[in-house]
């Protein structure tokens, strides 16, 4: 369908990559991968035709159709979500007037015989044919699956497209081009803006799409689970694998071992020639030999190794300052703008050392929780943070906050605390700001590059809780690996708001759903959440008395008494709260009456014999404070009960 050959692209005088050659078949679905910078939204841009290379050329078949989904776009304000995702089928339209007006032509000639006649009935058979294969059973209802798949409601159908926010307006150009059904798609990051189940409905669609994709993304799963055929750049080279993402990264991480090894055995030899020219340089003798080597190694084509192969390093958090046992508790939480309601009757509690995962539909509530624990908005109902808990927090705008004016390397430095800061060059490195880069000013970054920065300065701060809103949209494979394996090894308490399953798999026991304007809690990790969704929407269909439904069955009764078991923990932490309470109630009461039988004896002492009322009051206040005292003991008897 398409061939690239021997492909150079250069940036004055810097070789992006040189001499690519690759062809794009009809069932291809292939992973574009490789760091930031290795030119791969280049290469996308070339295969459209947007972008030319220096040398070499890209043949398409004649007639093929490409659709590309660039990470920035532009659509018409004037239309609303319907009408713009309607523009994908204008095409058959001017299909349909075309056909029409070869028919209208038809029609008035009467040169039947004629050659040209005979060529203008082959073309309108040939385009009638192709519309038919094009047409669509139901327009209407194709825009509106695709549009629902990608998170869209039925009530945001006639809104304009004007007032949703950029993430939103790119999911209404993805439908497009889906709607399209393009020959080959090429995709650059699809999923930045997706929420876990538009990711899921995408993939599935891709999946069973018939035609050639050609796919950038960072989400490791979601690659994965889509393509076939795995494409890398590196070093301004392509290695070209036929299989899926993760079978690549196990052959590639073949591949740099045996280069690192030709790498070394070259370096070895580069090493003892250069000795050996400098030893004899000035040897007439051994001139001839001395001329020979230096030619050799001006012909000598040098190996290099991805610098990202062997820099990979291991960030950790400071150690966690110990907080209380409960650094969140929320009951009947409820947040209203105006007459929307965003979440009602939320009650959940998280646990210190807990890891969290909040998921669901962007807009249905994720980040305003976020906010609402952080006091940033006000809400109703009750939220306790819990006693010393230091929060960390990266949102969305966290750039923003940014100093400006110093570099990416002082941005750093002034937060670092113990060995942390002999290995400053190492974690920007390990983030895409090695070398030069960490000399910038922070004003110069771009908003993905501050974003990075500002994730690795929350990185090295001394807290107990951790809250990131969407921290991976911005970093690639390796950046993420490292804050994954950072996250794993906190000892704190994290709270996730993300729509990346790779990264959320290995590091949360815990799922809050939110959706329906309720936050429902789900024990396990994020692909047991997701395996019990499954579950949920097969029982809806399950047909009854097949092995298959039975089990189901044993699977759902299983769960039921998994849930069960946990209703009945969440029940004995309630009652331990409550009970430690009124134990902290009691002794507080306790410490009043004492204070005011010692204030009574004060007066006691210099009393007269007619001051009877004072005689009265201590005798009350010491029966009150041996009822409370009673009560005390058996409130805490109960405490150690339910402790039991």
């Amino acid at each position: 369908m398409i061939s690239i050959q021997g492909l150079k692209v250069e940036f004055g005088s810097q070789v992006l990559f040189e001499n690519i050659s690759y062809v794009i078949n009809k069932r291809d679905k292939i992973a574009l991968v490789g760091k930031n910078g290795a030119g791969k939204t280049t290469m996308l841009k070339i295969i459209t035709g947007e972008q030319q290379p220096t040398s070499g050329t890209v043949a398409r078949q004649a007639d093929i159709t490409i659709g590309y989904l660039p990470q920035q776009m532009q659509l018409q304000d004037s239309l609303t979500v319907k009408q713009e995702a309607a523009r994908a089928f204008e095409h058959l339209q001017l299909m349909d007037d075309a056909i029409n007006r070869m028919n209208q032509e038809l029609a008035e000639r009467t040169d039947y015989d004629s050659e040209d006649y005979q060529e203008l009935i082959e073309r309108v058979a040939q385009k009638t044919e192709l519309r038919a294969l094009m047409q669509s059973e139901n327009v209407e209802a194709e825009i509106e699956k695709t549009l629902m798949g990608l998170g869209f409601e039925r009530s945001d159908f006639n809104r304009p497209t004007s007032e949703f926010s950029g993430g939103w307006r790119m999911r209404i150009e993805l439908a497009k081009l889906l709607l399209r059904r393009p020959d080959v798609l090429l995709l650059d990051e699809p999923t930045n803006h997706l929420d876990i189940e538009s990711i899921q409905w995408l993939e599935a669609f891709l999946k069973n799409r018939n035609g050639a994709l050609l796919l950038v993304s960072h989400d490791r799963a979601f690659i994965d689970n889509v393509t076939n055929r795995t494409i890398e750049i590196s070093l301004g080279k392509i290695y070209d694998y036929k299989v899926s993402y993760s079978q690549f990264v196990e052959l590639r991480k073949e591949r740099v071992e045996q280069q690192m090894r030709a790498y070394e055995n070259q370096q070895k030899l580069i090493h003892d020639t250069e000795d050996f020219i400098e030893k004899f340089r000035y040897k007439a003798t051994k001139a001839v030999q001395v001329q020979s080597r230096i030619k050799m190694l001006d012909k000598l084509e040098r190996i290099e190794v991805d610098e990202v192969d062997h820099s990979r390093m291991r960030l950790k958090f400071p150690p966690a300052p110990r907080s209380g046992d409960y650094p969140v508790i929320a009951e009947d939480l409820r947040k209203d703008y105006g007459n929307l309601n965003v979440f009602h009757d939320v009650t959940f509690t998280i646990k210190r050392g807990e890891k969290v995962a909040f998921v669901g539909k962007n807009g249905a509530g994720k980040s305003t929780l976020v906010k609402c624990i952080m006091g940033e908005i006000p809400f109703d109902g009750k939220l306790q943070i819990g006693h010393n808990v230091k929060i960390g927090y990266f949102a969305q705008n966290q750039a923003q906050l940014l100093d400006e004016n110093l570099t990416v390397h002082d941005t750093i430095d002034y937060v670092a605390v113990g060995d942390i800061r002999t290995r400053i060059n190492d974690i920007l490195g390990a983030f895409m700001f090695g070398g030069k880069n960490a000399d910038k000013k922070v004003k110069v970054l771009s908003g993905g590059e501050k974003s990075r920065l500002a994730m690795i300065r929350l990185l090295l701060q001394p807290v107990n809780l951790l809250i990131l809103d969407e921290p991976t949209n911005h970093l690639d494979m390796p950046s993420k690996d490292v804050l994954k394996e950072a996250i794993q090894a906190f000892d704190g308490t994290v709270i996730v708001v993300s729509h990346d399953r790779d990264f959320l798999n290995g590091i949360v026991s815990k799922v809050y759903e939110f959706g329906e304007h309720r936050v429902r809690e789900h024990l396990g990790g994020i692909y047991d959440f997701l395996h019990k969704k499954q579950l949920d929407s097969l029982q809806q269909l399950e047909v009854k008395n097949t092995p298959a439904a039975t089990s189901d069955l044993v699977e759902t009764e299983a769960a039921s008494q998994g849930k069960m078991d946990y209703q009945r923990q969440k029940e004995r932490e309630r009652r331990i709260r409550q009970a430690e309470k009124k134990v902290k109630t009691l002794e507080a009461k306790i410490a009043e009456l004492e204070q005011q039988l010692a204030d009574i004896e004060d007066k006691l002492s210099t009393a007269t014999t007619e001051d009877l009322d004072i005689y009265y009051t201590h005798s009350k206040v010491n029966r009150e404070l041996e009822e409370v005292m009673a009560n005390w003991e058996a409130a805490s008897e109960e405490l150690e009960k339910t402790k039991q």
